[in-house]
Parts: structure tokens; sequence; C-alpha cells
């Protein structure tokens, strides 16, 4: 009896004090001081026409690599060399393809051998055939050995000619002037049939690869002049259409377009870059009044998640997760989970969390 009140008598203790530290954290939240906010409303696309977003690549660029497989003796290059159209970039063992060509060659000299022999025996006969000292039987026999070793002669040479187009998968070449890119192996490593040894790219003549969606895919067309933005040396560089896809199906209903950069010659550029091509097609007035657009700075990360802070009816922060499209400048498209007429907060005084108490700048 006396234990059982006892134990009654810990848990209610425990449960009173675990009240008062909860009354006593909900009252320093409560009590903490709200953090001053500037809050926007989303804004529509702020260009009235179509844009989309890609990368600045190389049009002539190539990732070299073997058919054979063997171990890498060699890498003449590095990254960033300039390397002329012919030059011999890496070499791999080629052991087995000497030891190969050795036996071709010897075969050809054999097939030679018999092809000489034959043809002096095919030439006898068909004098004798001539003179009718030889039967018809005879000349057709010389004449089938003749013919069969011109063609067992032919075939040794081909088979040499095999061999040696082999060696060029060994001695990986330039095959254009440029500049190494990239370097995928090591000396030592092994080179397997179709693995990427280096990059090359062609500098001077740069392209961009953009998505457009379904909707305005049908506006576009080759040869349309183009402005293309480039934010991180904050130029816009004109540009030629060159190809338009006629499919989205492997590229999640977007469709590629690829624009020529016309004039990059003073101007410092390099692949991987993001750009912004602006066609001059005007968007709809549908589309412009639909589109919700926030700033990039005003986006939250976690990992891949993005989302923005807004503000609740009992004003606190409550975050809120997005999912985005394209980027317009220093823009990003809100797809979904902000709508047109709803206030965000694109800076604040102190440190966001949900549940934060906050007071918005007039």
């Amino acid at each position: 009896m006396k234990r059982t009140i006892y134990t009654l008598a810990i848990t209610a203790l425990g449960l009173f004090a675990t009240s008062c530290g909860s009354d006593d954290k909900k009252q320093a939240v409560n009590d903490a001081p709200a953090i001053s906010v500037r809050v926007e409303t989303p804004s529509g696309a702020g260009d009235r026409f179509l844009t989309a977003s890609g990368k600045i690549e190389a049009v002539n660029s190539a990732n070299l690599s073997t058919r054979m497989m063997g171990f890498i003796n060699d890498i003449h290059v590095n990254v960033g060399d300039k390397v002329n159209k012919g030059q011999l970039l890496v070499s791999i063992n080629n052991t087995d393809l000497q030891a190969k060509r050795a036996q071709v060659n010897a075969g050809i000299t054999e097939a030679e051998a018999a092809f000489n022999n034959a043809k002096k025996d095919y030439e006898r006969f068909k004098a004798l055939y001539e003179q009718e000292s030889a039967s018809q039987k005879e000349m057709d026999d010389q004449t089938a050995r003749f013919k069969m070793a011109q063609a067992r002669l032919e075939a040794a040479k081909q088979m040499k000619n095999e061999v040696n187009s082999q060696f060029a998968y060994v001695n990986i070449r330039a095959p254009f002037s440029g500049v190494i890119t990239n370097k995928f192996a090591e000396e030592g490593t092994m080179a397997n049939p179709g693995q990427p040894l280096l990059s090359l790219e062609a500098p001077g003549k740069f392209e961009v690869t953009a998505r457009v969606p379904e909707s305005d895919i049908s506006q576009v067309e080759n040869g349309t002049k183009v402005d293309v933005m480039v934010k991180s040396i904050d130029k816009s560089l004109p540009g030629t259409v060159t190809e338009v896809s006629s499919s989205a199906r492997n590229t999640g209903g977007q469709y590629m377009v690829k624009v020529v950069l016309d004039d990059t010659e003073d101007v410092e550029i390099f692949s991987g870059m993001y750009a912004t091509v602006r066609f001059p097609v005007e968007k709809s007035e549908e589309t412009m009044n639909s589109s919700v657009m926030i700033p990039q700075e005003a986006i939250i990360s976690r990992g891949d998640l993005k989302g923005i802070y807004t503000v609740s009816q009992q004003n606190t922060a409550m975050l809120r997760w997005l999912r985005l499209g394209r980027t317009y400048g220093d823009r990003v498209e809100v797809l979904s989970g902000l709508n047109s007429d709803e206030p965000y907060i694109v800076s604040a005084d102190g440190k966001l969390f949900n549940g934060a108490k906050v007071s918005i700048q007039e």
C-alpha cells in the first residue's frame, strides 16, 4: 500500500514538473521579440516576350574514346592545352596489334608467292591452250587456281588494312583543332571500348540549347533572330535559331531549340555558362496575368526542396514549399505552392524559422 502511494506521488510530481517546463518554454517563445520583415506580393512575368533558359556549349565538341581495350601508356596533353588536328593525344598499349600485324604481313608474303606461281602457270597453260596443246579442262583448272590465288592475296591485303585501322584506336589523335576541356582517365589505367578519355572543344563558336514548352513551340521557327542574355558577364548577345525539335518524348514536355551565337569574338564566354534566350514572340495576356514570379534571393533551399516564408494570420513565419519553373533573369517562375495574391517574406532582420513571431515593415 505504501509503495503504491509513493509511486503515485512521484508520477504526479513528474507531470507537474513537465507541465511547468512546457508552460515556461511556451512563455519564452511568446515573449521572444518579433522579427521585423519586409514582404512583397508576387509579380507577373516581367518580360512580355517568350524566354527560355539554357546552357552555352561549343558548336564543335567531342568526347574522345577508343574501340580497343588496353592499358593507357601515355596521355600527352593536359586540361587547357591547345591542340592541332591530327596531334597525338593518347597512346594505348598495342602489343597484341603489333603481333597481329606481323602475322598479317607473313600471310601477305605467302599469298603473294602463291599468286605469282599461279600466275605463271596460268600464262603458260594459256599459251599452250592457244597452240591447242592443252585441253579446255586443263585451262579451266589453271584459271580457277589463278583466280583463287588472286582472291587470297586481296583478302590478306584487306586484313592488313583492318589491322592498320585498329591502330587509330590505340593512338588517339585530335579530330580537329581545339582545347582540351576535360580528362577522364589517367596513365596506367585500363581503357575500355566507348569509355570517354578526353573532351575536346573548338573555341570561337558557341550555341545555346534551350527548352521551350509545348504551348509556345509552334511560334519558334528556324532562322529567327533572338537575344541571348548571359548573366555571368551581364551582356546580351545576338543569336539565330538553327534547330527546332518536333518531339518532346524524352524531354518531359519541353522542346529542344538550338541557338547559335552570331558574334562572340570580343566576348569572354565559356561552355557551361547559363543563358536566357529571348524570342521575338509576345506572350498572351492570359499568360502574363497568370504568371507568379518571385526573386531568387527570397528562396529557401533545403537540399532539393525549394520554399519561401509567408506570414500566417497569427503574424508568424510559415515555410511554404514550392514547385519552380523557368528562370527569367533574377526572378523565378512559381508553378505551384504560392498564389498571385499571397504576400511572401523578402528579407528579415533576424533568423526566421517556422512559428517565429514577425512584424511587417510598413
